[in-house]
């Protein structure tokens, strides 16, 4: 116990190691999720899922070990929602780069994140980007879940009439999606620990009764990560049109990690004067869970929102982020149950996280067309054209164009000039 003090700081914080502990085993249930979904969505990328399972525990746990000690905040880390969607659905099948290519891409942007926070970089880059597009770029990402949700349920499907259409709603899965999507919203009104965990583990179990998924026990020893480790491709993630991914990449990884870093610890009083360099920490922390995630086999680490419920359960410090790290190493003994869950029985999940991220929309300044439309289009776009790299390309685009043409040019950071023009440029070699 002098130990935990000493390291963390208890009393200073006002809360004891029960708490912690209790925050910790909060927190963990509420992310939980992304052991089984994580799995699904690379496993799209054609990444060998028991592996990924493994990578996805081990570098929740160093990310958020790393969290712990370095800053002393209590909250997770772990792959994130988004970024896992644009590495396989964007990077590797529709850009058709190879996995390894792509986990070559997230060591870069990893690197990059580690330079620019050392060098202090990073809080100019947070601050010159309009509020518009950082909210509209969460809820664009929403909405992207939200479709490749209702696609894994078999509620929407392709159609040559109209692109898409409803799905067989008399399909048992579509079902299954439904219910489960229901019971999640429920349960998390009702603010009951783990919801998400709730609706995936229900859907599964049903589905062993209703469709012919089969159950194959509950623990193991777990599986090899060595198809993933350190099987990253540096060279192929240098080949044409790398930068534009990389550049994905490190803002979608700016924005989610840099808000949620800042939101939860405000949450728990930890933005004081005297604290603040625990922030700094924190960020830096991040970027080493990106790094180390990469090579490890996975998308970025990054951190969860969802810490902000180990935090109303009193977590203050990093003794909360240390028992999340635990439980996340216990879990890699439960490799089974993640090859059992199918790809409906985590829809409900990804569309839970779309209807939460959309909620951003309602920070467009809908007053001032110059903000709200470029936000609008962002999101839209991400989903409509199958990509959270051209949304994000037509929000910087539209945005810079229209301050221009309505003679607000001063308004606009020179940074935002800059990835303007390296869209441009980007869609220039496409077409050409």
């Amino acid at each position: 116990m002098q130990w935990l003090e000493k390291q963390f700081k208890l009393a200073e914080h006002g809360t004891t190691a029960r708490t912690e502990v209790i925050a910790g085993i909060t927190t963990f249930l509420t992310m939980a999720y992304i052991i089984f979904v994580n799995p699904i969505i690379l496993g799209d990328a054609g990444m060998p899922k028991d592996a990924v399972f493994v990578v996805t525990c081990l570098a929740a746990a160093i990310g958020t070990f790393i969290m712990a000690f370095l800053a002393n905040y209590p909250i997770g880390m772990a792959p994130g929602m988004g970024l896992n969607a644009f590495f396989t659905y964007t990077v590797v099948l529709q850009l058709h780069y190879s996995w390894q290519a792509a986990l070559g891409m997230v060591f870069i942007s990893g690197c990059l994140f580690i330079f620019v926070t050392v060098i202090g970089l990073r809080g100019l880059i947070v601050t010159a980007i309009p509020t518009s597009l950082r909210s509209s770029i969460a809820a664009g990402i929403g909405l992207f879940l939200g479709l490749i949700a209702l696609k894994a349920a078999g509620l929407v499907t392709g159609s040559e009439a109209t692109l898409v259409t409803l799905g067989d709603v008399h399909q048992p899965s579509v079902v299954l999606a439904g219910l489960g999507f229901i019971l999640i919203v429920a349960l998390d009104r009702f603010k009951v620990p783990g919801a998400i965990l709730i609706g995936i583990v229900v859907v599964t179990v049903l589905s062993f009764f209703f469709t012919d998924n089969k159950f194959g026990g509950v623990v193991s020893t777990p599986p090899s990560i060595e198809p993933t480790l350190l099987a990253l491709d540096l060279k192929g993630a240098l080949s044409h049109g790398f930068l534009n991914v990389v550049l994905v990449f490190f803002l979608v990884e700016l924005f989610d990690a840099t808000g949620t870093l800042m939101g939860v610890a405000k949450r728990a009083g930890l933005l004081v004067p005297e604290r603040m360099n625990r922030l700094n920490r924190s960020l830096f922390a991040d970027s080493l869970a990106i790094f180390f995630g990469s090579l490890l086999g996975t998308s970025s680490t990054t951190a969860y929102a969802e810490s902000a419920a180990g935090v109303q359960a009193g977590g203050r410090t990093g003794l909360t982020a240390l028992t999340i790290c635990i439980l996340f190493l216990l879990a890699l003994f439960f490799a089974p149950l993640a090859g059992v869950v199918p790809a409906y029985a985590t829809a409900p999940a990804l569309l839970f996280v779309c209807c939460i991220m959309a909620r951003e929309l309602a920070e467009l300044d809908f007053d001032d067309i110059t903000e709200s439309v470029p936000g609008v289009i962002t999101a839209i776009m991400m989903p409509l054209t199958y990509s959270i790299a051209n949304g994000l390309a037509f929000g910087f685009i539209s945005y810079a164009g229209i301050k221009l043409l309505t003679g607000r040019v001063r308004e606009v950071h020179w940074l935002v000039w800059v990835i303007a023009v390296v869209f441009l440029i980007r869609f220039w070699y496409i077409t050409a």
